[in-house]
């Protein structure tokens, strides 16, 4: 019993049953008042010809006195008094055949002979329906006289209004069974299956938003084989296949953005970001003075004489691991390196991003480079020695090339950093003076003192040797 009043409340809640039993209920209304109206008549006329059945005695007796010589008006009238005393007749109109009033007895009717005409019987009630005229033509009563009587109809009116009161409840009652069964039905049938299908798409809508696909919905339950089913029907395929469309999708864009962060990882390891960040922006002239950085090359000494002696992938995975080495020591101090040619390495301090520190930075480097060179010889029996040239100065740098493009230097500043390296000696760190000028009294030096360079004539350089961790 409460499950039912429950789903009754519920469906009361629902607009759409609302709308709908409003509708079934205003139609119930006016199909029964549509009933109502010749019920009403019909009823009326019978009780007004049961109104004249009662009367009808009182007027085949009123026929008889007219038969009869009438003694006097008096004694008429008084024996017309006395069969409409206490009846339902208030009054009585006589007219002889020509229309000439006999007489009134009693209350008048409004009627009169000539509101006859050619009819044989007139019929008229009051407007306020609690008087009943009936005229009765001489030919229909077989008299030489027209009887108009009066008639009281007032109990006639109560009884119409009890009756209209008996229908109009019994309409009430019929139309709320009516809508009440109609919502029942429409809980059970509709109202309750179209709010399970919206808590369905409800939760499907959450499903989706958080990747999920298992779910169990009310719809896949339920087997209706009508307009409804077909509804849940095509909401559970159109789920399936939105369900398999956003993980297909998904994988897509996993595998897409694996391949970006492949993509991504390639073009740092060949660029800077921020350069790499330009050319993603579409910027193809990519050039940059930068006013002072420190540029380092590095050449692995013997390395030519030890390629002859041993296979090509050794000798590939050996030098694999020293320059594997030299770009963890890149990203210790956040150099960038610019290339590796052959078994020479290059490294340069305080760019794309300029530093205060990019002196030291290098010289960092350059230290840890040749510890890193000693432990690679013990570690693989070897005796390789690597030379190093260091110099500060200005550069232009930028971006060359279509394919296989290379983030590359310029000037003379570089081209005095490669003469430091290839005019130096093995396992010695030769500088310039003005990166010396930098790093003095922090680093220990060795004054080399003048020497000629090739393209640059003589040139004051030094060996860097130690850092001076009492400076």
């Amino acid at each position: 019993m409460f499950p039912k009043i429950s789903r009754l409340f519920c469906s009361l809640r629902a607009r759409l049953s609302r709308q709908i039993v409003l509708w079934i209920f205003a139609s119930i209304i006016v199909i029964e008042t549509l009933i109502l109206i010749p019920s009403y008549y019909r009823r009326e006329e019978e009780l007004l010809h049961q109104l004249e059945d009662i009367s009808g005695a009182i007027f085949n007796s009123i026929v008889r006195l007219t038969e009869t010589s009438m003694t006097s008006d008096g004694i008429f009238q008084m024996k017309v008094k006395t069969l409409t005393e206490d009846s339902v007749i208030l009054g009585v109109r006589i007219y002889d055949s020509k229309g000439e009033l006999v007489e009134t007895i009693g209350e008048a009717p409004e009627i009169d002979f000539f509101h006859l005409q050619d009819n044989n019987i007139l019929r008229v009630r009051s407007q306020d329906g609690k008087r009943y005229d009936v005229a009765l033509s001489a030919d229909y009563l077989g008299i030489n006289y027209t009887l108009i009587a009066r008639h009281d109809a007032s109990k006639i009116q109560r009884e119409l209004y009890a009756y209209i009161g008996r229908i109009t409840v019994l309409v009430i009652v019929i139309s709320v069974f009516v809508t009440l069964v109609t919502m029942e039905v429409l809980g059970f049938t509709l109202i309750n299956p179209i709010l399970k299908l919206r808590d369905d798409l409800i939760a499907a809508g959450e499903a989706l938003s958080k990747n999920g696909n298992q779910v169990k919905f009310y719809s896949v339950s339920v087997q209706r084989q009508d307009e409804l089913g077909e509804v849940m029907r095509a909401f559970n395929q159109m789920f399936e296949r939105v369900s398999t469309e956003i993980y297909q999708r998904q994988q897509a864009e996993k595998i897409l953005l694996a391949e970006q962060e492949k993509s991504e990882s390639l073009l740092l390891n060949v660029l800077p970001k921020t350069i790499a960040e330009k050319l993603k922006e579409g910027r193809k002239d990519i050039a940059e003075g930068f006013s002072e950085v420190t540029i380092l090359f590095a050449d692995l000494v013997g390395f030519t004489e030890l390629s002859e002696k041993i296979n090509p992938v050794e000798l590939v995975d050996l030098l694999n691991e020293i320059f594997s080495c030299f770009d963890e020591l890149t990203d210790r101090y956040s150099l960038e390196k610019i290339k590796t040619i052959g078994d020479a390495y290059m490294v340069v301090g305080g760019l794309p991003e300029p530093r205060q520190d990019h002196v030291e930075a290098i010289a960092e480097m350059a230290l840890d480079m040749q510890t890193a060179i000693t432990y690679f010889n013990q570690k693989n029996n070897m005796q390789l020695s690597i030379r190093i040239g260091i110099n500060t100065g200005p550069v232009i740098a930028g971006v060359i090339g279509r394919k296989k493009f290379i983030y590359d230097l310029w000037g003379d500043s570089v081209n005095t950093a490669s003469r430091m390296e290839s005019h130096g000696e093995p396992n010695k760190i030769q500088v310039t003076e003005s990166t010396y000028n930098y790093l003095k009294g922090k680093y220990i030096f060795d004054a080399r003192g003048t020497i000629m360079i090739k393209g640059k004539g003589k040139m004051n350089t030094y060996f860097l040797v130690d850092r001076d961790n009492h400076g």
